[in-house]
This record gives structure tokens, C-alpha cells and sequence, in this order.
């Protein structure tokens, strides 16, 4: 059972209601920046903890500024979209609702509110970022408006992401091009490694390693805890290919870094 901690409260709750009833999600964003991302990001990924867990969900943003150039970013880093909250005067009969919020925002009205620590870019200031090519995508082009001049700018979405995703969520981020450079060889190891173990005879996850990464992830959304069952797996001799392909491709359900995505591409 996902549990989650309730920033009003400062305890343990549970984020799904009882007998799975519908859970609304409401995102905040005060503005667009790499905070803001962030929280949309957490929605995210909390929406797809509970859908894996079986507990049917709705989710809203409320962004005052600069809504679709958010929008826009989101996309880029898979973040699915929400319903615009401004045109939602009342809810579907939900059993519960979560606010994301940044942790300096509030979020009106009752319910459990999960806190998001702000992100920030170590170095050159954001809104400097490379010159978007003309015929890059205008989420692209959103996106890296969101990134300083250090940055690489032909990085693949999916290592900010994972950089993201590997703080957790309650701790400020740093991030600056090293670290995103980091996430964007591991993304590409982890990728070229699910592509040859998919070409082995499919094998199913290893229960205990099911457990401790539905254990992390239940856990307030311990998504580095998670990744490091992804790492223990690499590394760990005595599991067969199949089983690390199948444990990878379960586990991106939930992380959504396409780590399927060269399969069939090596020769």
C-alpha cells in the first residue's frame, strides 16, 4: 500500500483511499522553472504508483503563469498531461484528494499535500539556455528554456529526468551539466543493457526483487531506492538476462525513461 507524507500534517498517510475509489491529484505550479517541473514531475510519477497499484486517479493543474510553455516542458520530459483546473468548478465523486505543491506554495483546501523541495541550476543562471534549432519541437524549445548556457542542449529529456528522479523528492536539488551529463550516460547504458537482454528467453522478475521495488516506491516515493534495485540487478550475477530485462521494463511503468527504447537497434 502506497503511503505517502502529508506536509499539513507531518504524518504517514495513505494515498490510496479504501476500496480503491477514485483519487483526485492536483498539481500547483507558481510559475516555470525547474521547481515547477519537478512538482509536475512528482504528479507524475505518483499518479503511476497508484494506477499500478489498481486505484483509479483524475489529475488537475493549476498554473497562473506561463501555463503552456509548462505544459510544453512537461511533455518533453513524459510527463502525461493533466485537465486544466480552472475549468473544473467541482470534482467525480472522489475518495481523496493530493495537492503536489512546491514546498513554499500552499495548496488550498483540504486533503494531504505532498511537499516538492525546490531545483536549482549550480552554475550560470537559467533562461540562457543554447539556441533551440528551427526545427526542433516547440516543447523542445520550452524545455531548454528552462536550462542555462552550460547545459547540453542535445541531451536527451530522458536525463533530466533521471537526475530528477534521483533526489528525493523532500531534499533540494543541484543540478548542473556534470550531473546531467551523469544521468545521460547511465540512461544510455541502461538502454543499450535492456536492448541485448531483451534478444534472451524472457524470464520473470525475481520475487524479492519485485518486492524491494515495490517496497521502495511505496515508501513516500522512494524513487532512488528504486534506482538502486535497477543498479543491484545490473550488477548482480546470478540473475539471467530475461529476468533483468523483465525487472527493467516492469520498473519503467512507473519511472517512464523509455528504457525499451533501442531494442531491435543493435546489430
Amino acid at each position: 500500500m502506497l503511503r505517502i507524507l502529508d506536509a499539513r500534517t507531518g504524518e504517514s498517510v495513505s494515498a490510496a483511499p479504501a476500496r480503491r475509489g477514485l483519487t483526485r491529484i492536483e498539481a500547483y505550479a507558481s510559475g516555470l522553472d525547474l521547481t515547477a517541473l519537478r512538482v509536475l514531475l512528482t504528479a507524475d510519477v505518483l499518479v503511476r504508483a497508484l494506477e499500478l497499484g489498481g486505484t483509479p486517479v483524475w489529475t488537475i493543474l493549476t498554473a497562473p503563469h506561463r501555463l503552456a510553455e509548462l505544459r510544453a516542458a512537461a511533455t518533453t520530459l513524459s510527463i502525461r498531461p493533466f485537465e486544466d483546473g480552472r475549468d473544473l468548478a467541482s470534482g467525480l465523486g472522489e475518495a481523496q484528494v493530493l495537492h503536489v505543491t512546491g514546498e513554499r506554495d500552499a495548496a488550498p483546501g483540504g486533503g494531504t499535500v505532498v511537499a516538492v523541495a525546490p531545483v536549482t541550476w549550480a552554475g550560470e543562471p537559467p533562461g540562457r539556455a543554447t539556441t533551440t534549432p528551427p526545427d526542433a519541437p516547440a516543447s523542445d524549445a520550452a524545455l531548454r528554456a528552462l536550462l542555462p548556457a552550460d547545459a547540453d542542449a542535445d541531451a536527451d529529456s530522458g536525463a533530466l529526468r533521471l537526475a530528477l528522479l534521483s533526489v528525493p523528492r523532500d531534499a533540494p536539488a543541484s543540478l548542473d551539466a556534470e550531473r546531467l551529463g551523469e544521468a545521460a550516460r547511465t540512461l544510455a547504458r541502461w538502454r543499450r543493457a535492456v536492448a541485448g537482454w531483451a534478444r534472451q528467453p524472457s524470464r520473470p522478475v525475481p520475487e524479492d526483487v519485485r518486492t524491494r521495488l515495490r517496497a521502495a516506491w511505496e515508501d513516500d516515493l522512494d524513487l532512488p531506492g528504486v534506482l538502486d534495485v535497477l543498479r543491484d540487478v545490473e550488477r548482480a550475477p546470478d540473475i539471467p538476462d530475461g529476468a533483468r530485462f523483465e525487472t527493467y521494463a516492469y520498473a519503467d511503468r512507473l519511472l517512464a525513461l523509455d528504457l525499451p527504447r533501442d531494442i531491435g537497434s543493435l546489430g
